[in-house]
């Protein structure tokens, strides 16, 4: 083949490789306008995703710490985690509806979700008191393990399912202080006559000790205290109590907490509003709460360490029950259980779980917990 010929050769090659080159090209760029038109038309053909606002009732005062600002915590995850597909609005105690009420207001609908404890809507589920505290009951990680792993979910969703409610914990402040007293306990005697605000059965265990309870919102403790309308008070624990100067209206701080081992604050969901969730929305409203529930204990362990400091250097006198008052009342409260199990099928089950559950973890407990707080 002579050069000409080779030249030519090559060149006809090099103008195949380059019209097979422009070719691919061309279909590339067809392919992707094909790809973007069918995009388009794919996202113009898809709904838009629902959005719903709801609106949360709670039973505290307006950014109070730990207990309101939980619950504006929980509204913020799930604003987050459901990229503003569900948006909740919290209303402090008496803002929308009385503290005490939140649990009608989520029956009825009037709000999609309540924030409060369990033992203050006693009135119309008393199966409810045993999903707050139960008096030498179940410590933190007990009741939280109950409600998991024990049974106990699914008790306190029959108890509520009649109601058009569903309950989640939402938080626990852990064991709290035995509360705030204007005059000592030395003895019985001491608890007769006595004016205390104290919800739930610890206030029912005290009555029967010859005390006379009453049950009052927080944000009307201290005043209570301070106008002698009350003798005494439970409320929380250092974290709470220093916040709402009640060391100001009271002049003994006592422990233990023998009403209040640990303490759970509940979500309060309208039934009929979380089926109509879509189920990814549906696991955000469940997985944000187990998040509040640890994020509010973590909240309590380390704000109540500090604010017992400071109630210190202020001057609390820090008091001890006596012995013998702490029997009386374990005994009195093993009487009060009875009875409230006593008082339906619903209730025997519920006590009989958690009580079966106590002996069980107990025993651990007993070589680990028990064993590390004396010795450490």
């Amino acid at each position: 083949m002579n050069r000409f010929n080779l030249f030519a050769t090559a060149a006809a090659l090099f103008a195949v490789i380059g019209l097979v080159g422009c070719q691919d090209e061309n279909a590339a760029t067809e392919a992707k306008a094909k790809n973007a038109d069918s995009a388009e038309q794919s996202q113009a053909a898809a709904p838009a995703q629902q959005t719903f606002e709801w609106k949360m009732v709670t039973a505290w005062p307006k950014n109070y710490p730990g207990l309101g600002t939980g619950a504006a915590r929980l509204a913020e995850r799930v604003n987050t985690m459901s990229n503003g597909r569900l948006t909740i609005k919290v209303y402090a105690g008496g803002e929308l509806v009385p503290a005490l009420e939140v649990f009608d207001a989520v029956s009825r609908g009037t709000a999609e979700l309540g924030h409060g404890a369990a033992y203050y809507w006693k009135g119309k589920v008393p199966a409810a008191q045993f999903f707050t505290a139960v008096p030498f009951g179940l410590s933190t990680l007990e009741m939280n393990a109950w409600l998991s792993k024990g049974g106990g979910q699914a008790l306190w969703d029959e108890a509520y399912a009649p109601h058009g409610v569903k309950p989640l914990a939402v938080g626990n402040t852990g064991m709290q202080m035995g509360g705030w007293y204007n005059k000592e306990i030395n003895s019985l005697n001491d608890l007769k006559g006595l004016k205390i605000r104290m919800p739930g059965l610890g206030g029912e265990v005290l009555n029967r000790l010859g005390a006379t309870t009453v049950n009052l919102p927080g944000g009307e403790v201290f005043t209570a205290l301070q106008t002698n309308a009350i003798d005494a008070s439970d409320w929380v624990s250092p974290y709470n109590d220093l916040a709402s100067g009640l060391n100001k209206a009271a002049k003994f701080y006592y422990f233990p907490g023998w009403q209040e081992p640990q303490a759970v604050l509940e979500l309060l969901i309208n039934q009929e509003a979380f089926d109509s969730l879509p189920a990814d929305l549906q696991a955000i409203l469940t997985e944000a709460t187990r998040a509040a529930n640890q994020d509010l204990l973590d909240d309590y362990v380390y704000h109540n360490a500090l604010a017992l400091d400071e109630l210190k250097q202020q001057g609390t006198q820090l008091k001890r029950f006596p012995d013998e008052v702490l029997d009386a009342l374990h005994r009195e409260s093993d009487v009060v259980l009875g009875e409230l199990a006593a008082q339906s099928e619903l209730n025997g089950r519920i006590w009989a779980s958690m009580k079966a559950f106590q002996d069980q973890v107990g025993q651990m407990h007993k070589l680990s917990e028990k064993e590390l707080y004396n010795w450490r």
